[in-house]
């Protein structure tokens, strides 16, 4: 394992709202500025009801720097009515990504039960290739998540970031790239070469961070803070900032266990487990 540069501060911290799930979207860029966190992902349901150019325009002043919207994507669909439903959203979230002045939207692709992966994967393809151009007139990069393997039925056909970058292939511009979310690759054993070539390639966009717990209670709602479970944090963190990259290690945790308690009291947590074990 590569040793990691120690973390002295937060000022390559980022935490998406979806972590603090129970504060709205107010309370969270008030509560993150004032931890000294500098940045944040906001998600798009916090954006419900709200203007997003009064949110921008909050951000603006709270002094956090808006690192990307999540998120766009689920492109598949056994319907061609139901694509062009999916293309018409992630072009909204296109406008909203500009609104909140987020230089950047996070795909989660989809996937369509009742028709193959390699039709799905097709189809995201597709998908990102008919909302590029308002990506473009909008200067907004879009970064291919790739999603663990235990998604695929529903959530994400592109599991690996092998296919992540099967699919930059296809679509070869600069504008998309691909977020590397622990959660989902750390199980890998391409991942260091499939992170060095995501740097050499340029396109590693995003870089996310939590904890795999063991055992875990829900797939989709039981991620540890940093150093509860079995990630290779500081082993990970390093191959990534081998490539160069010099962006926000971004704090992504969905857990009902989190959600539940004191949020300010986990805020704390995040900013104390992210210098011990990142």
């Amino acid at each position: 394992m590569m040793s990691p540069r120690p973390l002295t501060d937060f000022s390559r911290l980022c935490v998406h709202t979806a972590t603090t799930k129970p504060w709205n979207i107010e309370t969270a860029m008030d509560r993150y500025a004032k931890a000294g966190i500098a940045g944040i992902t906001v998600w798009r349901d916090t954006l419900e009801g709200r203007d997003p150019n009064t949110v921008g325009r909050q951000l603006a002043d709270s002094g956090l720097e808006v690192v990307s919207l999540c998120r766009g994507g689920f492109f598949p669909a056994l319907s061609e009515a139901k694509r062009r439903e999916a293309i018409d959203d992630n072009r909204r979230a296109i406008e909203e990504a500009s609104a909140i002045g987020a230089p950047m939207i996070v795909l989660v692709c989809g996937a369509a039960i009742g028709q193959s992966l390699e039709d799905s994967r097709s189809q995201i393809v597709d998908g990102i290739a008919a909302i590029l151009p308002e990506a473009e007139a909008a200067g907004i990069k879009l970064a291919i998540e790739p999603l663990h393997p235990m998604y695929a039925d529903d959530r994400s056909a592109i599991n690996t970031m092998a296919q992540a970058h099967e699919a930059c292939d296809r679509l070869d511009h600069p504008l998309v790239g691909i977020a590397v979310d622990v959660y989902h690759v750390w199980w890998d054993d391409t991942l260091p070469r499939q992170i060095q070539n995501t740097g050499e390639l340029d396109r590693l966009f995003a870089f996310h961070i939590c904890d795999w717990m063991t055992p875990t209670r829900h797939l989709l709602t039981d991620r540890g803070l940093m150093g509860e479970g079995c990630i290779d944090l500081p082993g990970i963190r390093a191959m990534v900032e081998a490539t160069g990259f010099t962006g926000f290690n971004e704090v992504e945790i969905f857990s009902t266990r989190w959600w539940e308690s004191d949020q300010d009291e986990f805020l704390e947590k995040v900013k104390e487990t992210y210098l011990r074990h990142t």
